[in-house]
């Protein structure tokens, strides 16, 4: 697959942004804000989603509105302009990675923009197709922990794959339970996060448990301590990274792993993903797309993203309708099929 420099040289045209607030309750018990970039120009809109977490940092950017963005560019000059902006200029972001989180969103756009203008989809530009999407279903299994939630999506379809956070609460039964369905593929302990509401203390007991309740699953992000360091040993091959990962350069300062979690949103720009993928390409590491509970254009775009470079990975990508519990249509089976007519990044359904 081509990388970045295939997509440098992409005229776009900008005659007008939007911006467009979206919520949605979720399955982990939060509700969802985020916001839709609409970039127009020639007869055509690309579409971004900005996934940061915090609500009043959507509310405070619909008050000021985008930054200017009209004229003519090509994409690599765009990223330029754009990295050097200010895009919270009211409201200091409570974490920095939110800087990446919108800075996505706007190039996103911009790339979704320029491919339409161009005629080509993300597909064509980097010579590559679109291959049917594996998905894992990424769920909380409620306090204190069950295995309902799993057992019940299973017995509708007994194919269903999973990613799933484990907690200290976690007891022995409930992980000879979950192993028992042999559908548990990635489980993420979280041991990176800071100031969250999902920060998970390394505990080694727990760690001792999922690596040796799952022993073929992807143990994603653990936090490395003289306790759990011992018990991490011989496992980095089916490690992962994913929260402290924001570029190529944060490797060198975390241990090697056989695995890599790509969330677009955590990179900022579109070079730096594709960095990551060329990245992985060269030392052979197994990769797999990731999601922030997206609910328009942004998951869209990880299907795309997903369908090109790694396909038949346990992508965290599952369709809006697993992350809805409000939701009562039904639900698409892995793998998704590409759509028949995509354009640009988008992956319509």
């Amino acid at each position: 697959m081509n990388g970045y420099e295939a997509l440098a040289d992409l005229p776009i045209v900008i005659t007008n942004c939007e911006l467009r607030r979206l919520e949605g309750e979720t399955t982990s018990d939060f509700t969802r804000v985020s916001t839709e970039i609409h970039l127009s120009g020639k007869g055509h809109t690309g579409v971004g989603e900005d996934v940061t977490y915090e609500t009043s940092h959507h509310e405070s950017l619909q008050e000021t509105g985008a930054p200017p963005m009209e004229g003519e560019y090509d994409l690599d000059t765009f990223s330029e302009i754009v990295g050097d902006l200010d895009l919270f200029p009211d409201d200091e972001p409570e974490r920095e990675d939110f800087r990446h989180y919108r800075r996505w969103g706007f190039e996103s756009a911009a790339l979704d923009l320029a491919l339409k203008q161009a005629d080509e989809t993300l597909a064509s530009a980097l010579g590559g197709s679109y291959e049917p999407v594996r998905f894992v279903i990424s769920t909380r299994l409620g306090e204190p922990p069950t295995p309902d939630r799993v057992e019940s999506l299973l017995a509708d379809d007994p194919s269903r794959e999973f990613k799933l956070d484990p907690t200290v609460e976690w007891d022995d039964d409930l992980v000879r339970t979950l192993a028992e369905t042999d559908a548990v593929r990635i489980t993420d302990l979280k041991g990176h996060y800071e100031g969250t509401d999902v920060d998970s203390p390394a505990d080694p007991d727990l760690y001792r448990r999922i690596l040796e309740g799952f022993p073929e699953a992807i143990v994603e992000d653990p936090a490395v301590t003289d306790e759990t360091e011992p018990i991490l040993d011989g496992e980095w091959d089916r490690l992962s990274w994913d929260a402290p990962f924001h570029d190529v350069t944060d490797l060198e300062d975390l241990p090697e792993t056989g695995c890599l979690n790509l969330k677009p949103s955590r990179f900022g720009s579109v070079e730096s993903l594709l960095e990551a993928i060329e990245h992985a390409e060269r030392e052979d590491k197994d990769v797999y797309f990731g999601g922030q509970f997206e609910l328009g254009a942004g998951r869209e775009h990880l299907h795309s993203l997903a369908s090109l470079v790694c396909p038949d990975a346990p992508n965290d990508v599952a369709p809006r309708g697993y992350n809805d519990p409000t939701y009562d249509g039904p639900l698409p089976a892995s793998p998704l099929e590409p759509p028949a007519s995509p354009t640009g990044m988008a992956w319509p359904r």
